[in-house]
């Protein structure tokens, strides 16, 4: 029998085992899975796992087990393949069943062959993905990740240990600075082992949309969303349940590494019609190469277990459901209240002295569609924050402020130019048979801030106006309709959008809220850069908890609420009926939830819905009160 480790080194020995004690019974599968999931559920287990997004290829062993913490940006069509298949011997005529789940090469001994015609053989379907790395992922988010991880991971080739578990970004800089690299192997002891002979240039962490591969002409697109990621894309196979998983969504998946380099045929120097079997040649070259990459660039995963991450905060527990997060949920909303309280003040810092548009960002942050009604989303607040200082960078800074708040972030500065040459919206390419992503193919729950205050006077061509309406769809109705050529799909998304302009701005919102500065700082950056330092860490965190989890929590209105709160529409209606329409009471029942839920209160009380009313008030005030002194429209 394997032993204990070796259900992370060798997977497959595993599998193997309980295939031989259970085939030709079908239960083997279930009980694979049954397996790694009892494995997985130990004291942190899944901490021991290696993951994808923390270590570079070349590092993991082929055919372990890892992790890899991914969105959905693209379905391949599924593919079929030979679930058990039968050796034989052609001296001995012995015979032998293999199996051939969680494997892209079938297994054959030195002297046996594949008997295709045998009655054994199943022939079994599976679905691949192709999945990037969460779009705007925040660099506190990757380092909380990888400082909880326990995995033991060293170098496949004649890598040096003493580039033991770096992470993507350091493995690139080496690549970038080649001398960094030198230094740092002569300085531990001037070892002639460390300076090891030059590798190909290591593509599995650069940056950007392309990789250069030696054996690949044009450049190898990985099709990230944003501009200037990085880590690994992966082909990852799924086996079971794969009708519950679709595009953009995000999920953990733990399988079987791997980086076979026979999965590289169709990209070898030798893609001569040839050496392809003619049922292959039914795909384009294009498509071959984007459906068959190279699996040091693009590696495959055979996922044994899969899961939908509701949150990707690391500070929360994964599944909030589970009795032990329960406990952490209510100790920590046995302190809500002072964390609260220090938020508001830390955002009213960098709001420049503002409280009110504090708040109103506080509840922003932890806005998310909650549900539809008919084409409505239900819970989208976008706020307009008009009135933000031109000359100082201001939405630059405080977006870094946000980006050390939520877990995924994009900071999109609208200028001509940008709307004019960016690819905001996911168009499907027929001759690669892929989805081509855009800038708004991004997870649930990211955090979108459009900069609109160096927008400047120009002419939007067709492609700027597509991309504006697109802008306006995700705002008002949280969709996105993909371009697949003679017909748009809507996929509806979950963007929280903050718009920053001078005056209102060109996108439908919310709810506009115009920035009074309190304190002028001399010097923007040095200002909001001490902000953030002032903030001690363990603060920091809590600030991050109370974001990410106040989106989780059910929310209610009860009937006797519900009686109030009309009665007092009808009544405010009473003395000016043109005052108060149904939007703002839409809207005040919205600030009212979010008001709620920011107080750690998952039903609305009266004095919450008072509060709400007051907060609307100011709000109005201060609009009207700016257009008295601009005479035009906001």
């Amino acid at each position: 029998m394997p032993c204990v480790g070796d259900w992370l080194n060798s997977p497959l020995s595993i599998v193997q085992g309980i295939f031989a004690q259970n085939a030709p019974n079908s239960d083997w599968e279930k009980k694979v899975t049954e397996y790694f999931k009892e494995k997985l559920k130990e004291n942190n287990a899944t901490n021991w796992v290696p993951s994808l997004n923390d270590v570079p290829v070349h590092y993991l062993k082929p055919n372990s087990l890892v992790k890899f913490r991914c969105m959905v940006q693209d379905m391949f069509d599924p593919e079929f393949y030979m679930g058990v298949y039968e050796t034989v011997d052609p001296n001995t005529n012995a015979r032998v069943l293999h199996f051939g789940k969680y494997r892209d090469v079938a297994e054959c001994g030195p002297q046996q062959e594949i008997d295709l015609n045998s009655p054994q053989t199943v022939t079994s379907e599976r679905q691949t993905f192709y999945c990037v790395p969460v779009p705007g992922e925040s660099a506190w988010v990757k380092e909380a990740y990888i400082s909880a991880s326990q995995a033991r991971v060293s170098p496949s080739t004649s890598y040096t240990p003493s580039r033991h578990k770096r992470s993507y970004e350091e493995d690139e800089d080496m690549d970038l600075h080649p001398s960094k690299q030198k230094e740092q192997h002569m300085g531990s002891g001037g070892d002639i082992h460390g300076c090891v002979e030059p590798k190909r240039l290591e593509t599995e962490a650069s940056a950007g949309h392309q990789v250069i591969s030696p054996n690949c002409s044009p450049p190898l697109d990985l099709n990230f969303p944003l501009p200037g990621e990085k880590g690994p894309a992966c082909l990852v196979k799924i086996y079971e349940s794969w009708e519950s998983f679709k595009v953009n969504d995000v999920l953990e998946v733990f399988g079987v590494l791997s980086v076979d380099p026979v999965l590289s045929i169709v990209n070898s120097e030798e893609r001569d019609s040839s050496s392809l079997d003619p049922m292959e040649c039914m795909d384009t070259l294009e498509e071959q190469r984007v459906h068959s990459p190279p699996a040091s660039l693009v590696p495959r995963i055979h996922v044994i277990l899969a899961q939908k991450l509701q949150h990707i905060n690391p500070l929360l527990p994964a599944c909030l459901n589970e009795e032990e997060s329960k406990t952490f949920v209510s100790n920590f909303m046995s302190e809500l209240s002072p964390v609260r309280a220090e938020l508001l003040g830390f955002l009213t810092h960098a709001l420049l002295g503002d409280s009110l548009a504090a708040e109103y960002l506080i509840l922003h942050l932890i806005s998310t569609v909650y549900g539809r009604r008919d084409v409505l989303p239900l819970g989208k607040f976008t706020v307009n924050l008009s009135g933000c200082p031109r000359s100082s960078a201001f939405t630059e800074h405080l977006y870094r402020l946000i980006q050390q708040l939520v877990p995924a972030s994009y900071h999109l500065r609208m200028s001509i130019e940008s709307m004019n040459h960016s690819r905001f919206i996911p168009h499907k390419d027929y001759t690669a048979n892929r989805l081509v992503s855009g800038l708004l193919q991004l997870a649930s729950n990211t955090s979108l801030v459009i900069d609109e205050t160096q927008l400047e006077q120009g002419q939007l061509d067709t492609a700027g106006v597509h991309n504006v309406t697109a802008l306006g769809n995700l705002i008002t109705w949280q969709k996105v309709d993909y371009d697949f050529n003679y017909h748009r799909m809507e996929f509806p998304c979950n963007i929280n959008v903050l718009i920053t302009s001078e005056g209102r701005s060109l996108l439908p919102s919310d709810c506009q809220v115009h920035l009074q500065p309190q304190i002028i700082p001399p010097n923007m950056e040095e200002y909001m850069s001490s902000l953030l330092t002032a903030v001690l860490p363990s603060v920091l965190n809590k600030f991050r908890i109370y974001l990410s989890l106040l989106r989780l929590l059910d929310y209610s209105i009860s009937d006797e609420v519900t009686k109030a709160v009309e009665e007092d529409f009808v009544e405010m209606r009473k003395n000016n009926p043109e005052s108060v329409t149904a939007d703002d009471l839409h809207k005040m029942l919205l600030v009212a939830r979010f008001l709620s839920l920011s107080a750690g209160q998952t039903t609305l009380s009266r004095e919450r819905w008072l509060r709400a009313k007051q907060l609307e008030a100011l709000r109005k005030a201060r609009l009207q009160q700016q257009q008295c002194v601009n005479g035009n429209e906001l």
